[in-house]
């Protein structure tokens, strides 16, 4: 079609449009549908045609007067935890299955590795810290490393050093992955040799008691954090059908939301640490009385575990088959229908 044919075809629409308000929402919304689709028209065959500037004036027009001066309600906030961050997560479940299986086999290295050599673990968590848990071991304290310190400085201590591996594990997706592999290869090699140093002096039970109070939420926020890096890399290796600068964004805008709702896990997992797990190894000090019962232990494990088990993997499933079904729920069938 010839512009100036466009252009009579459609003048007394955009001129109704400029000169007639509508206070109808659905009209409104039809008039900012039609004129996206003029534009989007006008500026494919027409693209230094000056009716574009006009049809994009009024589209602007539109939109402005719905969201001018819109206040954004809390519950946007309370949306965005409970729809837009699990829809977002089931859409990388892939890459998080992913992260978890190579994350396990690394830890599982670094158990066979110590096992095979007992010097390796050494090479890993160092002669200093692995004299210092013998000598605890051996004097009856084998938990005694949570309890050098003031609670709230090792709080402040760890949810930092927590946020800050993170974030560079986030980070690493730039490098298409590898850096964030990297930080994979090493907490897992190392909380392999960690747990293998108890197990073989006949503490593992008892590790799992203590260490896991903390270490469900944190080490399982780390393999997370690592999928947002993943996810990053993934959207500069693996376009698809989107230009590579496209995909990036997206992937980026993705990654950075999985890495954002680390946060309250992470202090969570500090506060735990700190204080939680401060107690409990008091219970398998020989020279002390007091500390936590072991049902204490065993119920944070389980409801830790099953809180990262619902929140990532269980209820964004449940969202997505709801998206498919569900017909009034406009927050999840938006969310459902942007993230098909």
């Amino acid at each position: 079609m010839r512009e100036a044919m466009f252009i009579k075809k459609n003048v007394e629409k955009w001129n109704q449009y400029q000169q007639e308000k509508s206070t109808d929402p659905d009209e409104t919304a039809q008039r900012f549908i039609t004129l996206v689709d003029d534009l989007s028209y006008a500026k494919t065959f027409y693209p230094k045609s000056k009716v574009s500037s006009w049809v994009n004036g009024l589209a602007a027009g539109i939109y402005q007067s719905i969201y001018k001066n819109k206040k954004e309600k809390y519950s946007r906030i309370f949306d965005f935890w409970k729809y837009e961050l699990p829809m977002v997560f089931k859409k990388h479940h892939r890459t998080f299955l992913f992260t978890a299986a190579i994350f396990i086999l690394f830890v599982t290295i670094g158990v066979l590795s110590s096992y095979s050599n007992p010097d390796f673990i050494r090479g890993v968590l160092g002669n200093n810290y692995v004299d210092m848990t013998e000598e605890n071991i051996a004097k009856g304290d084998p938990f005694g490393v949570y309890k050098d310190e003031n609670p709230f400085t090792m709080f402040v201590r760890i949810g930092f050093n927590n946020i800050k591996v993170a974030f560079f594990t986030f980070i690493g997706g730039f490098s298409l992955g590898i850096f964030t592999m990297k930080i994979l290869w090493d907490n897992g090699i190392m909380l392999g040799c960690f747990q293998y140093l108890f197990f073989a002096n006949g503490l593992g039970i008892q590790s799992v008691l203590v260490i896991w109070i903390h270490g469900t939420i944190e080490i399982s926020s780390i393999v997370i954090a690592a999928t947002a890096g993943f996810i990053l890399a993934n959207g500069i290796l693996f376009p698809g059908t989107y230009t590579r600068l496209e995909s990036f964004k997206r992937g980026a805008k993705d990654a950075a939301k999985v890495l954002l709702s680390l946060i309250p896990f992470f202090i969570a997992a500090s506060f735990l640490e700190s204080y939680v797990t401060h107690l409990m190894s008091r219970t398998y000090d020989k020279d002390m009385n007091q500390g936590l019962p072991v049902w204490v232990s065993v119920i944070i494990l389980a409801l830790s575990l099953g809180l990262i088990i619902w929140y990532f993997v269980i209820w964004p499933i449940l969202l997505n088959k709801k998206g498919r079904f569900v017909k009034n729920d406009d927050i999840v069938k938006r969310l459902y229908n942007r993230n098909d």
